[in-house]
């Protein structure tokens, strides 16, 4: 059912006023219909109860029984009602509480509606319905009389129908209008805040609408000042951790030189190295909410390329199946780290990797592929999470501190695109990054 339900605000709110028009209208009409219905009940028996009780009396004076022919009430031996004409109990029943409140004493009272004919000037033909009232009095046969009777009313129902559509034009259309004018800035606030990019010098919202709305688009402002700020904050504070990282390290390198044994000051240098590439990534991925570099058209099989060479100068089993060219929308540096990461994890786990580059008609895929043990597959979306390792001895053989898949993804999904990873038949492991074309 909620399905069918408009989740705009403009609609909500007509559809609110709507159902509110639509109840006060039926309320309104089934107050019209009872009074209709009370008023045609009192013009029936009203008039019929008022000539019964005249008769009655002329009866009564004069001596002699009303005629079963002729006048406004007859008086005839049997009930003149043919059963097959429609009855209307409430008549009957408003009939016996009058004329038992006169004191005029009856039987049974029986009702029945007949369609009546006739010509006016003109030549024109009426045709109409008529109420024939009999009442039973005990032991002096039944008395009969005629009163008017009008069917539904037509008209009634037309004209309240026409009410409801002129009111849903007056009150509903502009209401409507009013309605997605208020809206139209919460429309703006809920885009700037889905395109909301830290240190993208947007310019404040204007502050417009309703007091509610315009203070909810204030305190937008406000909190975008802030997070850019607080953001500010945290690449001056991430610059200064990495300059004084960096200065010792680099002094830990120039003093291992004097170390004699070529052993030692190797194992010294490979771990100073080690040290910088986990400082590189902890920075980057704290940074990347904010990258320096802009995006560029690239050509992204010459990236991908570029990226093997590399892994084949140091003599690594990287295989790449040349692609056509692929002109794409993107950051070349941190997609070449993305594309690095997945193939030293092959390199690293299962010895070398096969790399491809497949193009579709909306999306890109690039797949790196390797022969090693794979993941089990209850741990293929843990695996994602920052410092997260399968293998914990974090030594340099298979090591790190479980960041590349993170900044990975991180570096993917800020270009759109996601990362997955799925287990080989046959063994093995498959990462394949997604982005979108156009």
């Amino acid at each position: 059912m909620r399905r069918f339900l408009p989740r705009s605000l403009a609609g909500q709110m007509a559809l609110l006023i709507a159902v509110a028009l639509f109840t006060a209208q039926a309320i309104n009409f089934a107050i019209a219909v009872r009074d209709r219905a009370q008023f045609r009940l009192a013009q029936a028996t009203r008039p019929a109860i008022t000539r019964i009780v005249d008769a009655l009396e002329r009866e009564k004076a004069a001596g002699r029984p009303l005629a079963p022919d002729r006048g406004r009430v007859r008086r005839v031996a049997a009930d003149p009602i043919p059963p097959g004409l429609e009855r209307r109990d409430e008549v009957a029943e408003e009939l016996r509480g009058q004329l038992t409140e006169l004191g005029i004493e009856v039987g049974r009272i029986d009702t029945g509606i007949r369609a009546t004919v006739g010509d006016e000037n003109r030549g024109r033909r009426r045709t109409g319905t008529m109420l024939v009232i009999a009442v039973e009095q005990p032991g002096k046969g039944w008395l009969t009389v005629n009163a008017p009777w009008a069917r539904a009313d037509r008209r009634l129902i037309a004209a309240l129908i026409f009410q409801t559509i002129i009111l849903y034009v007056i009150i509903l259309l502009p209401v409507m209008w009013i309605v997605r004018r208020i809206s139209k800035p919460l429309r703006s606030l809920a885009g700037a805040a889905r395109d909301f990019r830290p240190g993208n010098g947007a310019t404040p919202l204007e502050e417009r609408g309703p007091s509610d709305v315009r203070a909810v688009i204030a305190a937008y402002n406000a909190l975008s000042l802030r997070v850019n700020a607080m953001l500010d904050e945290k690449d001056r504070m991430l610059g200064a951790i990495g300059h004084d990282l960096r200065t010792p390290l680099a002094a830990l390198r120039v003093r291992i030189e004097s170390v004699d044994d070529d052993d030692d000051r190797n194992r010294m240098a490979d771990t100073i190295d080690e040290m910088n590439r986990t400082l590189d990534d902890i920075l980057s991925l704290a940074r990347l909410g904010r990258p320096s570099e802009p995006p560029t058209d690239v050509d992204l099989s010459a990236l991908i390329d570029a990226v093997v060479e590399d892994f084949r100068d140091l003599d690594h089993p990287v295989a790449f199946e040349e692609a056509e060219r692929l002109k794409m929308h993107l950051r070349p540096s941190l997609m070449r780290r993305a594309v690095r990461n997945l193939i030293e994890n092959a390199v690293k786990y299962g010895g070398g990797a096969e790399v491809s580059l497949l193009p579709g008609t909306r999306h890109v895929a690039i797949e790196v592929a390797d022969r090693g043990p794979g993941i089990p597959a209850d741990k293929l979306a843990a695996v994602f999470a920052p410092f997260t390792r399968l293998e914990t001895s974090r030594n340099r053989e298979t090591g790190g501190i479980g960041l590349g898949l993170a900044l990975a993804r991180a570096i993917v999904q800020d270009a759109g695109g996601d990362i997955a990873l799925a287990n080989r038949d046959g063994g093995g492991l498959t990462a394949t990054i997604t982005l979108p074309r156009g």
